[in-house]
């Protein structure tokens, strides 16, 4: 009797939760938890989670080192993403650790990250799993002497406003970011050879990463445009990933904050941190780029039923739906670049499939010679979307021994020269019996 109640109550609680989690239908993220290093952060960062309420996440703030935070109860995860506000956290509380975050990400959830100039050990080792290298010098911040934010003290040139941004509809919104973001804090790079993450923000060519108060007495380790101010990652399994090196970078100063390039005449009377961030993270919550297929179809021309074989050289018709969830509704996406292959070992065929502009994409093709167990694939990768992996298998077989064409055409003069030989066979034996 009490392990029914204990299940009934935890159904109890955890029914609300699950009709509004992450799912195919509706990917968007609703519930997300928010580790702080000092909960002065909820106010000093308000704007932020605010647009973030304001799309219907719910969020959960917690302080990164309190004992009582999981991502798991029950072996179900309790929340669909992770923002980590919390620099300078040697240990989480709980049972969160580097593998409790890389699980998390492996199983499909998302996650950001705000680093700072007192980044610990942990951080820097999550972001190095995610494919990010911070500046190894723990003193060190982008510096930048020719874009740089004008102010009223000369400062020292920490304060950068950069508006050197990745060229992405998908991840950035068309909506196009006319000031510059403002930014300071530490910078990374990225591997190049790695095509899973994306610089989305860069510092200038002139730009360095050195420790602000001392001078330098050695080249410095990064410089120019390899500097990355924010990347992201999107992982095989459509795990999305922002890393930024600056906390003040999601803050309210910085947000409401009028600038100037140096260099430039343009004044602004808001930075662009606000519309940045907001669409930046509504690609990284996916209420943008996220794709799915349905409908997956094939049948032979003139039929609409799926058969259970091919044969050789039959005419077939591929069709796919693909629609693009836009953070409420699906909607159809409309591309020119989908393609399907009929594969077995290597592709056969290899076509580009033509659309209605409504998610409809379709082709038809003659099925290869050759038999043996092939399959329908499509791979679409494209920058700032999920990628699809469709595959489905079919036989296809030779024809049977009465399916053969009686006579063949190509076989004409074969028969006729049999034919004229058993005729003048006859003619000859005719003559030869009956002439003198």
């Amino acid at each position: 009797m009490l392990k029914l109640l204990s299940v009934l109550t935890f159904l109890t609680l955890t029914l609300p939760f699950l009709t509004h989690s992450f799912s195919p239908d509706h990917p968007t993220d609703r519930r997300i938890l928010v580790l702080l290093d000092d909960l002065a952060l909820k106010s000093s960062h308000s704007l932020f989670f605010k647009s973030l309420q304001s799309r219907g996440f719910e969020l959960d703030f917690k302080l990164a080192d309190d004992p009582k935070i999981s991502l798991q109860r029950y072996g179900l995860y309790s929340y669909d993403a992770l923002i980590l506000f919390s620099p300078s956290v040697d240990r989480f509380g709980g049972s969160i650790d580097l593998a409790a975050i890389l699980d998390f990400v492996d199983s499909g959830h998302d996650l950001i990250i705000a680093a700072d100039t007192n980044a610990s050990d942990l951080i820097r080792q999550i972001a190095v799993e995610c494919g990010v290298d911070f500046d190894e010098d723990p003193a060190a911040m982008v510096i930048d002497h020719t874009s740089y934010a004008v102010s009223n003290t000369e400062g020292d040139h920490t304060v950068i406003a950069s508006d050197d941004f990745i060229k992405s509809d998908v991840i950035l919104g068309s909506k196009k970011i006319e000031a510059p973001v403002l930014f300071q804090g530490i910078g990374h790079t990225v591997n190049s050879e790695n095509s899973l993450v994306l610089k989305v923000l860069s510092a200038s060519p002139s730009a360095y990463s050195a420790n602000p108060k001392s001078k330098l007495s050695n080249p410095p380790s990064l410089t120019g445009s390899a500097i990355s101010l924010v990347s992201v990652v999107q992982a095989r399994n459509n795990a999305r990933v922002l890393i930024s090196g600056s906390l003040s970078l999601f803050s309210d100063r910085f947000f409401r904050s009028k600038v100037q390039k140096a260099g430039s005449p343009k004044k602004h009377v808001k930075s662009a941190n606000e519309q940045f961030l907001t669409e930046l993270s509504k690609w990284v919550f996916h209420e943008r780029g996220h794709l799915k297929a349905v409908n997956v179809r094939h049948h032979k021309v003139g039929e609409a039923d799926e058969p259970a074989i091919y044969r050789i050289n039959d005419d077939l018709e591929y069709s796919v739906e693909i629609y693009e969830w836009h953070g409420k509704s699906w909607e159809p996406y409309v591309a020119d670049d989908v393609q399907v292959q009929f594969y077995m070992m290597s592709p056969y065929v290899l076509k580009t499939l033509s659309t209605d502009q409504k998610g409809s994409y379709f082709t038809a093709f003659k099925v290869p010679d050759v038999y043996g167990v092939f399959q329908f694939k499509v791979e679409y990768q494209r920058l700032g979307y999920t990628s699809l992996s469709l595959s489905k298998q079919i036989p296809v077989r030779p024809f049977r021994h009465n399916e053969y064409e009686r006579f063949i055409p190509a076989a004409y003069p074969y028969y006729g020269a049999a034919f004229s030989m058993m005729a003048g066979f006859f003619v000859f034996t005719v003559v030869h019996l009956y002439s003198k």
